[in-house]
């Protein structure tokens, strides 16, 4: 019934989920991946990256594929996907994973409800439920009831209940579909009301949470579908047991063709979500921010309140890096990669996130437990390190595995820990611990105005007296570390433009590194890029980049990691939080604003 094969994946993939879990599913609703019980569990579903024995697919086939349409429910994580075949019969599957608020808290059960129904003709269906275990490596016990199917797997027993025949689930055996069907995929548990009523019921609750939590989002006047889907996507990133945020839902989606840079990005980057958390502040959406400060601050840091640039969402510390044999790799491209070795790497800008990623809560009135305090002294903690960090080597924003140098970055991150501080303070009325804070903000500004600073090459630089360039240095204005039209940062921009800038994209730095050099683009460049020419006053250019750079996403609107300079196609891993992140600070920075348009 199909003829898709590993070598023809792409990443044209929609996610469902609900802050619990997620699924990605391709462009004919087939659900390729899916970590369970939550983001970074065993992927139970992994057609993906390849599995080596058959499954780890739950797809709905359609005899005679002709083609397939696929999208949002508008304002929704609801995916709605039509599939046609060649004698003119079609049907429709509307996925999704339940979420609405009741009894006072949220109901996001581990769960993907699953609607199938016709729409022209007889058109015959199989359908097909083929969760792997142990990453693939094997097929879990299965089990059949009256109106249901169990699968054993290792964290989890799976229930899939359904008003269609069991015999044609458990046997993947064709037939014509001539009704409405429904189909739960969820925990073990015996569904205590018809099957029609609760999957019509979940849908619709389901529809009604995502419409309410888009309407209250301060969004820009353009762009509104684009920022939309790019702040849900962010919203389904972050796993609410905990509040910690994942960088992306997949592992090992290489950066580039056969280059063997596949990581596993199901973790929490302190980085990478206090810039989910300052874009969603951007468009109003602070419940984020709250969850994630109490992720912060439930962590177990060192003795020295020493930070990892990394932990697992369950506030795990060590996360290990194996390779997983059961799994060939995306396109055949291993390896598959589980945990991630940047866990051990001294990352010095964490501090600096997590203080900036902290401030609103000192300043926000419409936050429900607003910084005091004794929160301001479990920051200053932070700010010490960051203090006594600020000129020692690291291993920079980009994770460089083979070499540790003073990073600018890191650096001026360390700066803004300060800084934040030192307002935190004087809004408290800590007139002398602002002042503390003022006069190191003051020193270590100094120090990367000097060092990261190469007259020579007339623009700022990678490390302290160095001579690269990377895109990192376009955050120096978005930190507040210079202004927009102060003449250096103005050059920093325009020589990033000359040597970074490919087309329409951005290398993140073009130096090789321990994988040789850099193939793809990295998406958040470029939009930091077009974010900077607006802050220099280059509007006009940076809105017609912004306009091409659009046209990148991919049907449904979604951003992996980095993209190819020849053709623009999609890689890393995905969907990439950084990359929305970018999408939606550059649309909020370009967009004309409302009052000129209505």
């Amino acid at each position: 019934m199909t003829d898709r094969t590993p070598e023809h994946a792409t990443l044209d993939l929609g996610i469902i989920g609900n802050g619990s879990f997620s699924a990605l599913l391709d462009d004919r609703a087939r659900v390729v991946w899916s970590c369970l019980p939550a983001f970074d569990g065993d992927p139970a579903f992994c057609e993906l990256l390849s599995p080596k024995r058959e499954g780890g697919v739950y797809a709905v086939e359609i005899e005679h594929f002709s083609h397939a349409e696929q999208t949002y429910v508008g304002n929704t994580a609801v995916l709605r996907t039509v599939l046609h075949d060649r004698d003119g019969g079609a049907l429709e599957i509307v996925d999704f994973a339940p979420r609405w608020r009741d009894r006072e808290r949220f109901y996001r059960p581990v769960m993907l409800v699953r609607r199938i129904r016709p729409l022209q003709g007889r058109p015959r269906i199989r359908i097909r439920v083929e969760p792997l275990a142990g990453w693939g490596e094997r097929v879990p016990e299965r089990t059949s009831g009256s109106n249901h199917l169990r699968f054993v797997l290792d964290a989890m027993t799976l229930r899939l209940t359904s008003d269609a025949p069991v015999r044609m689930l458990l046997d993947g055996l064709p037939f014509v579909l001539d009704r409405e069907l429904n189909l739960i995929l969820g925990p073990d548990e015996t569904l205590t009301q018809p099957i029609a009523r609760f999957a019509h019921d979940a849908e619709q609750r389901t529809l009604d949470y995502w419409r309410e939590w888009t309407r209250y989002l301060s969004i820009p006047f353009e762009w509104q579908d684009a920022v939309i889907r790019s702040a849900i996507t962010l919203k389904l990133c972050q796993y609410e047991d905990t509040g910690g945020i994942v960088a992306a839902m997949t592992t090992s989606i290489p950066e580039a063709p056969d280059s063997a840079r596949n990581w596993d990005y199901r973790y929490c980057w302190l980085r990478d979500a206090a810039f989910v958390v300052r874009a969603l502040n951007r468009l109003g959406a602070t419940r984020t921010m709250e969850e994630y400060i109490r992720y912060i601050f439930n962590l177990s840091t060192g003795d020295d309140d020493s930070l990892q640039p990394v932990y697992g969402i369950g506030f795990e510390r060590e996360l290990h890096e194996d390779t997983m044999a059961g799994l060939q790799g995306y396109r055949g491209m291993g390896p598959v990669r589980c945990g991630n070795l940047a866990w051990i790497q001294p990352q010095h800008d964490a501090y600096g996130s997590v203080v900036l990623t902290s401030t609103q809560l000192f300043f926000d009135a419409r936050v429900s437990a607003p910084g005091d305090a004794a929160m301001f002294a479990r920051l200053e903690r932070l700010g010490e390190r960051a203090w006594a960090l600020h000129d020692q080597p690291d291993a920079g924003l980009w994770e460089f595995r083979g070499r540790a140098e003073v990073h600018t970055y890191s650096t001026a991150m360390c700066w803004a820990a300060c800084d934040r501080l030192a307002k935190i303070a004087r809004r408290l009325g800590m007139e002398d611990r602002g002042a503390y804070w003022h006069q190191r903000a003051d020193t270590i500004r100094t120090l990367v105005l000097d060092r990261g600073w190469s007259p020579e090459r007339g623009h700022f630089v990678d490390v302290l007296g160095g001579e690269r360039l990377d895109a990192s240095l376009l955050l120096l204005e978005d930190i507040g570390l210079v202004t927009g039209d102060d003449p250096r940062y103005v050059a920093t921009v325009e020589a990033i433009g000359r040597e970074l800038k490919r087309g329409d994209a951005l290398f993140r730095y073009v130096a090789p590194d321990d994988f040789g050099a850099p193939e793809t683009s990295f998406t958040i460049c470029t939009f930091w890029y077009i974010d900077a020419l607006a802050a220099i006053g280059r509007i006009d250019e940076a809105r017609a980049l912004f306009e091409r750079v659009l046209q990148r996403r991919n049907p449904l609107g979604l951003l992996s990691e980095d993209q190819s300079f020849e053709d623009g196609e999609a890689w890393g891993n995905f969907p990439q939080t950084y990359s929305h992140v970018g999408l939606i600070i550059a649309a909020m920075r370009l967009s004309q604003p409302w009052r000129e348009m209505v």
